[in-house]
């Protein structure tokens, strides 16, 4: 139901990353680690302005909440980009 459509849409935004680690692969010489998201097509504030916690962080301070919004997503950002380098070693 609605909670699947939630997780995809964190997904989507980058919220959530999806990834893999097979220590099997490493064994057969290959690289253990899969990352399954695509890169974030969504956009990482409207998500998380539709959670209630960050919602209503926003509504009390919104200065502050504004500041760790973008720390937040250039966090998500940095790894996203992490994991895609671990998968693509």
């Amino acid at each position: 139901g609605t909670s699947i459509a939630e997780e995809k849409k964190a997904v989507e935004s980058g919220y959530w990353h999806l990834y893999r680690y097979n220590p099997m692969l490493k064994e057969e010489g290959k690289n253990p680690f899969t990352l399954d998201s695509r890169e974030p097509t969504k956009s990482f504030k409207e998500f998380i302005q539709g959670e209630v916690r960050y919602s209503s962080l926003m509504n009390i301070f919104p200065g502050i909440a504004e500041k760790m919004s973008d720390m937040a997503e250039q966090h998500a950002r940095e790894r996203y980009d992490n994991y895609k380098h671990l998968a693509d070693k």
